[in-house]
């Protein structure tokens, strides 16, 4: 959001330098100025949004393989889950009964 405010400004400014330039005003020389300096800025946001996007996507790991392999990955890792998470409650179901190997109640 700020680098587009930035770019903006220095749009407008560039516009006003023009119409300055034209016109033969006074203004046009310092206004040149502000909008080189505004480019400079804006350029800088810029780069800096663009760095940030890339380190951000650098450290979340965004991973670029096809969704069908993404796909099939998740649900790799699901069913894995499901597997543990089964195993955890027949263990639980063992452990309530007395342990194996019991053939009958007491």
């Amino acid at each position: 959001m700020r680098a587009v405010l930035i770019i903006a400004v220095t749009l407008i400014q560039a516009m006003v330098a023009l119409l300055c330039t034209l016109a033969g005003s006074w203004l046009a020389f310092p206004m040149v100025i502000s909008s080189v300096v505004s480019t400079i800025a804006a350029t800088w946001a810029v780069l800096d949004v663009w760095v940030t996007r890339q380190v951000w996507n650098q450290r979340h790991g965004v991973v670029s393989t096809p969704s069908s392999t993404a796909r099939a990955l998740r649900r790799e890792r699901r069913q894995a889950r499901r597997a543990q998470r089964a195993a955890g409650r027949e263990r639980a179901r063992i452990r309530r009964r007395g342990g194996a190997g019991q053939l009958s109640h007491p």
